[in-house]
């Protein structure tokens, strides 16, 4: 939200600076992201002058250019060229010296420079209206009053004056600091002195010729509505004071009325709009829900289906604006409208936030109307902009003031007991200043006793609903740098399960990274065609867009979303891995899943000049699966083919019959899904269960034997169907005290082999802690091992 310094002491009178105010509302919980000093024209006309024309004479080598004798107040006359036709002596006129930068209504700034033109020596440049930033025109130079004083900066003679800029981080619950009266009420509650309101007291009804009939139908999603008609007005380019106040804090000029509507909006938080009278067909406005389907034309040219509980402001044939959102197209003011119908509205928050997320559209109304305005500052608004607008525009109050308000919003009720301030803040604070704070932020203290008081909260104050909200209230306007750190901190301490998640995440984090992986971070919030099962999706009831309207079920397509970007990118090697939840529904309930997910595609390792750059492969995604799994002391675990619709291969490790990791190389069809065009290795870890089982694992000193290990080597024909995981496991049946290790380190399949067969070649790793094997003793076990890994699996040892 953008402030304005000069706007906001409109409100209050202080001769605190920007950066006091600054730190002032970053105090009171309005926290200022930035201060800049802006100026309501570009440049500021800085280094401009007002000069005075002495002699003009023509260029002796230019028939259309102009040579001058200009006194800017320097001391010495300035020779100055000029193409102006209508620059002439005796004239008081604007002066860009040598060295000014100008910054004109179109194109880019430019430097004075000393130069010559044909032959004639320029020290300057006299200045037209556009080439300042002070209008359009371009006929001629500006001539100024013969009043004007020569070397007055033209900063001074145009009353051009700075302002600062505050760029408010406003929260979500603070919707009554949503515009410069409301920012004014939390520096005037903190420095203890009064808010000025506009006055609107000159307001009055000039006739009831053009009297709009307002009928409300759905008055619980529009409790107020408000209107006035004025008529007569003239729609022309908003006076210099307007359009600069409203370019200062970024809002583009329009037209008067427009303008107008903007700056209360921005003045007082509340929203208006003003539609063309003479299109409101039959003089009547109703404010009701239209059928579903119907077809509106927006301001912006489009056309949008609405839904049956989109609230709309119709006349007696038709739509003509989204209720708090936006406008139609027909009905909005033109250059040519005369007569206009102006509205101040409170509308239901929840049914304009729905409203506005369906359609997707966000504008400064909707922003203000989701979040909750002041149900008692329509007609007040009105009134100010109804002023604002005949002093611009003139014209006439043509009707009384409607205001359809059946049913009015009550102050929030809240009791809060002293004990209760004194105990949450941490310190007890005078009661006469808790109520003095209390009445500077407009809170009504009904009843008070010596231990608590019953207050009444203004409806605008839509966050201030419970006792501890008041105190809040209280703590940030007393300021929280008033309440003293104690020397003495009381806590109880509480054993969390060891290893904690964090440290186990830095750990794992801590070792890829090492590796060359980099951490990437993604939205939970994705599109339902990547889900393979949507009625497990968790649906969010009013998407963003069509591209976030499911909670992901996998952190896959996150991660191919971060390839694909990179690949198009020029970066095509990539090596990542994302930490993350997933969610899900099962019978009607919903499932959030921590889970841990790595990447690897593109080359292994960069090109150097000593190596080839080497593609990477299945095998370096299970080097780190493997990696991972040992630096967390899991072992033991079963290795099966992962059957999975999102992998064309890969392979599952297994712990107590429960899915630890899966991990392969992704199918084709999940990498079209996100424009992925090289292949891609992914593994997708349950963390939940990784760290259930970090937590069960112990620590336990071994000493590293002293006798040597033995390998062995067998080669195999055995079924197709027969996983490494199986014989592994058969093998450590076996033999469980001296077989250290197993592992493949060789698979053929091919037709030289007989149908339905593949080749395995396994190596046995066989060590003693007490004693050096003997050939005798470790030929033992290969028999036996032999024997077992026939019967079991149908191996058929190749000799």
């Amino acid at each position: 939200m953008k402030i304005s310094y000069n706007w906001l002491k409109e409100f209050i009178e202080t001769d605190k600076t920007p950066e006091e105010i600054s730190t002032i509302l970053t105090g009171t919980g309005l926290e200022v992201e930035s201060l800049e000093k802006v100026q309501p024209i570009p440049g500021g006309l800085e280094g401009l002058v007002i000069g005075y024309v002495k002699e003009c004479t023509q260029h002796p080598n230019a028939d259309r250019l102009k040579v001058t004798k200009v006194d800017a107040g320097t001391g010495e006359d300035l020779q100055i060229v000029c193409g102006a036709n209508n620059v002439a002596a005796g004239q008081k006129v604007v002066v860009a010296t040598v060295g000014t930068t100008v910054y004109p209504t179109v194109g880019e700034p430019f430097k004075i420079n000393k130069s010559k033109i044909r032959g004639e020596a320029s020290e300057g440049m006299i200045c037209a209206e556009d080439e300042i930033g002070l209008g359009n025109d371009h006929a001629g130079i500006m001539v100024l009053d013969e009043n004007a004083v020569v070397g007055t900066p033209a900063k001074e003679y145009f009353k051009i004056n700075d302002d600062y800029l505050y760029e408010i981080g406003l929260t979500p619950n603070r919707a009554d600091a949503a515009s410069h009266l409301g920012t004014a009420r939390d520096i005037a509650a903190f420095l203890k002195i009064a808010v000025k309101r506009p006055d609107v007291s000159a307001f009055k009804v000039d006739n009831i010729n053009r009297t709009i009939k307002v009928i409300v139908e759905n008055e619980q999603a529009s409790p107020r509505y408000s209107g006035v008609t004025i008529s007569g007005v003239e729609v022309k380019e908003s006076p210099k004071w307007l359009k600069e106040r409203l370019a200062v804090i970024g809002i583009r000029a329009i037209n008067n009325i427009v303008d107008a509507t903007n700056y209360v909006l921005h003045d007082l938080g509340q929203p208006l709009h003003a539609f063309d009278a003479d299109e409101i067909a039959g003089d009547t406005v109703i404010v009701k829900n239209c059928p579903e389907g119907t077809l509106f034309k927006t301001l912006d040219d489009a056309e949008r289906k609405l839904s049956a509980d989109d609230l709309m402001i119709c006349d007696a044939e038709k739509p003509i604006c989204i209720a708090g959102v936006f406008g139609g197209i027909g009905s909005g003011v033109k250059a040519t409208t005369k007569n206009i119908f102006l509205e101040s509205a409170y509308f239901n928050a929840v049914s304009v936030r729905k409203t506005s997320k369906r359609h997707g559209l966000k504008t400064d109304a909707s922003f203000r109307f989701e979040r909750g305005t002041d149900p008692n500052m329509t007609v007040f608004a009105l009134k100010r902009a109804a002023l604002l607008i005949q002093e611009i525009a003139g014209g006439e109050i043509s009707s009384e003031v409607s205001d359809n308000y059946p049913n009015p919003v009550a102050p929030f009720e809240v009791e809060v007991t002293y004990k209760t301030i004194d105990r949450l803040i941490g310190k007890a604070i005078a009661h006469d200043e808790i109520k003095g704070i209390l009445k500077a932020l407009e809170i009504e203290i009904v009843n008070e006793t010596g231990e608590s008081l019953s207050l009444k909260v203004p409806p605008y104050r839509v966050d201030i609903t419970r006792d501890v909200d008041v105190v809040e209230e209280i703590l940030r306007i007393y300021g929280y740098n008033n309440i003293e750190i104690p020397t003495q901190v009381r806590a109880s301490l509480n054993n969390s399960q060891r290893p904690e998640k964090d440290s186990v995440q830095s750990l794992i984090s801590d070792l890829l990274t090492a590796n060359g992986f980099n951490e990437i971070m993604s939205n939970s919030l994705t599109k339902s065609a990547y889900s393979s099962n949507l009625d497990s999706a968790v649906k969010i009831l009013n998407p963003l867009s069509n591209d976030l309207d499911v909670m992901r079920q996998s952190m896959l397509f996150s991660g191919l979303e971060a390839i694909a970007y990179n690949q198009n990118h020029k970066n095509p090697d990539l090596k990542l891995y994302e930490f993350g939840k997933v969610y899900s529904v099962e019978e009607g309930k919903y499932i959030e899943t921590q889970r841990f997910a790595v990447f690897i595609t593109g080359s292994e390792s960069a090109i150097q000049w000593n190596q080839k750059s080497k593609p990477a492969s299945f095998y370096s995604l299970k080097a780190v699966v493997d990696g991972v799994l040992a630096k967390l002391g899991i072992s033991d675990v079963l290795v099966e083919d992962a059957t999975c619709k999102k992998l064309a291969y890969g392979l599952q490790y297994k712990l107590n019959n429960k899915q630890l990791v899966k991990f392969g190389s992704v199918a084709t069809d999940a990498l079209k899904k996100t424009d992925v065009d090289k292949e891609v290795f992914y593994a997708d870890f349950n963390f939940d269960m990784i760290l259930k089982q970090a937590r069960k694992n112990k620590i336990v000193y071994s000493e590293i034997s002293k006798f040597p290990a033995v390998r062995r080597d067998l080669s195999m024909l055995i079924d197709k169907n027969v996983t490494f995981g199986q014989l592994k496991q058969i093998a450590q049946k076996t033999e469980r005290k001296l077989l250290q290790d197993v592992n493949v380190f060789d698979v053929y399949q091919g037709d030289k082999l007989p149908a339905g067969k593949k080749s395995y070649a396994l190596s046995f790793i066989l060590q003693d802690s007490e004693k050096t094997l003997t050939d005798k003793a470790i030929d033992a076990i290969m028999q036996k091992l032999i024997y077992n890994l026939e019967k079991e699996s149908g191996a058929e040892i190749r000799k």
